[in-house]
């Protein structure tokens, strides 16, 4: 069958952290490991909370501000190390502005609900035609159901779609559910592995 849409994933894939060490010396600072810190900051009760869009972003950050010991009015200084080594990678965004003259693009990931404003903000809200954000519609990957809104948002069928995720068990579950689905692990393989899917499902 015809592959008529792309999803894919936003963190770790469109944006990534390719620099380590302003997440590090906050860690540091804060007298606790690198990975004590994500957990922190992606793995907490709030954090899966504000990911189902049971709580908001803010919320989120102020908690996690208490669980550090920060000042109430430390959000900013906060994300901006924690997320100071965070790329967006332009020329994959600037493949889907280009893909979505042959299919549909769509953004499948957990997220908060801060993510829509800084993807407009950053300017490539253009290259999705539509962004199924957790937050937004109460589902989180691998949930099949957050597969399934996707697939109808965009009027696909799960073989005429291919999706694009770092973490294997969204992938899997893509599977699943019937789409095509690839690992993401770095670009050039992952738009190679892509390119390829697509020509083999003209």
């Amino acid at each position: 069958m015809t592959i008529r849409a792309v999803y894919i994933d936003f963190g770790g894939v469109l944006v990534r952290t390719e620099f380590q060490a302003p997440r590090q010396h906050l860690a540091d600072r804060l007298g606790m490991t690198y990975k004590d810190l994500m957990r922190v900051v992606f793995e907490s009760q709030t954090a899966r909370q504000a990911s189902l869009g049971l709580i908001d972003e803010q919320a989120h950050w102020e908690a996690t501000l208490r669980a550090l010991g920060l000042p109430a009015d430390g959000r900013q200084a906060l994300t901006d190390a924690f997320f100071g080594g965070d790329v967006a990678d332009r020329r994959l965004i600037a493949f889907l502005r280009d893909l979505r003259r042959q299919y549909k693009v769509g953004l499948i990931s957990n997220a908060w609900s801060g993510l829509r404003a800084y993807i407009t903000s950053q300017g490539f809200a253009d290259a999705f035609d539509e962004m199924i954000i957790s937050a937004e519609v109460g589902l989180v990957k691998p949930d099949p159901a957050i597969y399934h809104l996707a697939l109808d948002r965009l009027g696909v069928q799960p073989a005429e779609a291919v999706f694009l995720d770092d973490f294997i068990e969204n992938v899997e579950a893509a599977r699943a559910v019937g789409m095509h689905a690839i690992h993401f692990q770095d670009p050039e393989t992952a738009l190679a592995a892509l390119k390829s899917a697509l020509e083999d499902h003209r």
